[in-house]
């Protein structure tokens, strides 16, 4: 196994299977965030929005999206894959990790669901109280360890 596929498969086995994060998109040079709950799964991340939303609309036009989370940037391209309920295993995960959620707007008829698939990830780790920038470059598939020097 190679260096980046251990550090990588790693990363995702300490991410949560329900978080909720900073959706970004855009649309003609307009980008947007807002918090959305992202469900992972075999290291695909997925979130559902109405059809009417703006977001639905930016998602469409533009597939490259950012998620963000505490110190995680998740930089990759989604699509739509239809209708929450039509998907068990999302609905299983969302469910239980954001069942207010699924109760209220998974079996609505004008939800969609997405799937991201990651292309490149950062997060800031500390070893032994010393910061470093951790990258997984998943279309190179290419990781690097960089250690903050600071100003």
């Amino acid at each position: 196994m190679s260096v980046f596929m251990e550090k990588y498969e790693s990363f995702l086995m300490e991410f949560a299977k329900g978080k909720t994060m900073v959706l970004s998109s855009s649309e003609n040079n307009k980008v947007t965030s807002r918090m959305m709950s992202i469900v992972h799964n075999n290291g695909l991340f997925y979130f559902q929005t109405d059809k009417t939303f703006r977001k639905y609309h930016q998602l469409i036009s533009n597939p490259q999206i950012a998620l963000c989370a505490d110190n995680i940037q998740i930089e990759g391209v989604c699509k739509e894959i239809g209708h929450p309920m039509d998907n068990a295993a999302f609905g299983s995960i969302y469910k239980e990790c954001f069942c207010g959620s699924f109760n209220r707007y998974s079996s609505l008829k004008n939800e969609r669901l997405f799937v991201v698939e990651p292309t490149y990830v950062e997060r800031w780790i500390y070893i032994d109280g010393v910061p470093f920038m951790e990258t997984f470059d998943v279309e190179k598939q290419e990781y690097k360890l960089t250690k903050y020097e600071g100003v």
